[in-house]
């Protein structure tokens, strides 16, 4: 994984440009609900209402990003990545909404927009920029289950299976993976362009937790 102290790499240098909306994101009431087993259940079912739709376009967006990587060996990598969200991540949300009573609800205008972003972002740029729109959401879920599960605060079983899902070794090598992937590529990248997308994906991201934490009355 990429270190989080080397300055010379780009996928560092993107977050660090995004700190203030990052840690906003990673630390949200929200998180540190689920963190400390203090956050109402019935969040918790929301949060998966919509969080469900989202990983599903977020997988198709992350599809496009393979049909255009310019390597096997990115290839390799973006499958794992799309692997990860279709075969683990996606079943596991559809197995908590079905423990937390989660009800059909319409999807709200937050996700939508969040998933447009990283859609046509996918779908008009490189791997570089792609990844940029896609890893906000990766790697602050890997820094947030890490973080959380070394707190250790929560007793509750769906928080702490949750948190499991983001803190095991496994997902922080394909954090690692995909954010060398972009370093790799950087040199032949539009950095401006890279840094946007990045931008407005941590933004969403802290407004996709705010929209749950609500649900949905934002």
């Amino acid at each position: 994984m990429s270190d989080d102290t080397d300055a010379g790499s780009f996928a560092q240098q993107l977050r660090l440009r995004g700190s203030d909306t990052w840690d906003a994101a990673a630390h949200h009431p929200m998180v540190t609900g689920i963190g400390d087993g203090s956050l109402p259940h019935d969040v918790f079912a929301y949060y998966f209402s919509q969080n469900i739709p989202y990983l599903e376009d977020y997988a198709r967006a992350i599809a496009l990003t393979v049909s255009r990587a310019p390597d096997v060996a990115s290839v390799s990598v973006l499958s794992r990545f799309l692997v990860q969200i279709v075969e683990t991540e996606l079943p596991a949300n559809r197995r908590f909404a079905e423990r937390l009573g989660t009800q059909p609800t319409p999807r709200h205008k937050t996700g939508y927009a969040y998933t447009r972003h990283l859609l046509d972002t996918c779908s008009r740029f490189g791997t570089v920029t792609a990844l940029a729109a896609l890893l906000p959401c990766q790697w602050s879920y890997g820094e947030i289950g890490a973080r959380l599960l070394a707190q250790d605060l929560c007793e509750d079983e769906i928080y702490r299976e949750w948190i499991a899902m983001f803190s095991n070794d496994d997902y922080a090598a394909l954090i690692g993976e995909t954010t060398d992937l972009i370093d790799r590529h950087a040199a032949t990248a539009d950095l401006d362009a890279a840094q946007s997308a990045f931008n407005a994906s941590i933004s969403y991201e802290h407004d996709f937790w705010s929209m749950a934490y609500n649900k949905g009355s934002q």
